[in-house]
Parts: structure tokens; C-alpha cells; sequence
């Protein structure tokens, strides 16, 4: 089972790398004007999100949900702080399938959002993270 919780926390890491990157390049690519710059960021929001953050999203996904099979589902199932931390876990999915459609928009040109509003949508998994480490630790009683 401890192999199985290294590789969740790996590729949660992995995961979570590109959720805190990627939308900081939304706030660079929202702010440029220049051709070069907005084709730049297209490739690179485009292998982030392909080659890091779904493979990563994938593998957090299906270590976590080999963790809750392996038994910690039968340990800890009946606590509140993993039905809020999974819960999260599916705000991130929602979060990371919309970073996806970002992506979509920038590439056809059809950015809605100023910089300043992806500073702010770059907090989202910030807040998420911590919340999930603080009730995987300490498991809260509620």
C-alpha cells in the first residue's frame, strides 16, 4: 500500500505543477500582443496540459482510487474529511477540464479574459492543495 501512496503523491505532484503553471502562462499569453509570443504560449499550454498535467491527473486519479480499493476506503469511509477531500479532488477535475477548453479558446483566438482574471483563477488549486494536505493529515474530526 506505501508504493501505491508514493505514486499518488508523485503524480499528484506532478498533476499539480501544471494546475499552478498553467495558468500563469494564460496570464502571460492574455497579456501579449505579438504573434510570436501568442504562437509561443499556444505550444506551451498545449504540451503542458497533454503532456504533463493529464497524464499527471490520470495517474493521481488512478493511484487514489487503487488507495481507497487497497482498503482506505473501509478505514476511513465513514469520515467526513475524505468525502471533502474528494469532493475537492472533483472540483480539480471540473478546474482541469476547463483549463482545457482555455486552452481551446487561445488557440482559435477567441480569448474572452484579461490577465488580471487568470491571476485570479490561478489561486483556485492553490487553496484546494492546501485544504487536501490539512485533511489528509490531520483528519479532522467534524
Amino acid at each position: 500500500m506505501l508504493w501505491i501512496k508514493a505514486f499518488h503523491l508523485i503524480f499528484m505532484v506532478t498533476w499539480f505543477a501544471g494546475l499552478f503553471y498553467l495558468p500563469r502562462l494564460f496570464v502571460y499569453h492574455a497579456a501579449s500582443n505579438d504573434t510570436i509570443s501568442l504562437e509561443r504560449f499556444k505550444i506551451m499550454e498545449r504540451k503542458l496540459f497533454y503532456g504533463i498535467m493529464t497524464p499527471g491527473a490520470i495517474l493521481t486519479i488512478g493511484f487514489g482510487i487503487w488507495l481507497l480499493s487497497a482498503g482506505l476506503w473501509e478505514a476511513y469511509g465513514g469520515h467526513a474529511w475524505l468525502h471533502i477531500k474528494l469532493a475537492l479532488v472533483a472540483v480539480l477535475i471540473i478546474y482541469h477540464i476547463y483549463c482545457g477548453k482555455i486552452i481551446r479558446d487561445f488557440k482559435y483566438d477567441k480569448n474572452q479574459h484579461s490577465h488580471v482574471y487568470y491571476r485570479w483563477f490561478n489561486e483556485a488549486p492553490v487553496i484546494a492543495l492546501i485544504i487536501i494536505v490539512l485533511l489528509v493529515v490531520v483528519k479532522p474530526t467534524f
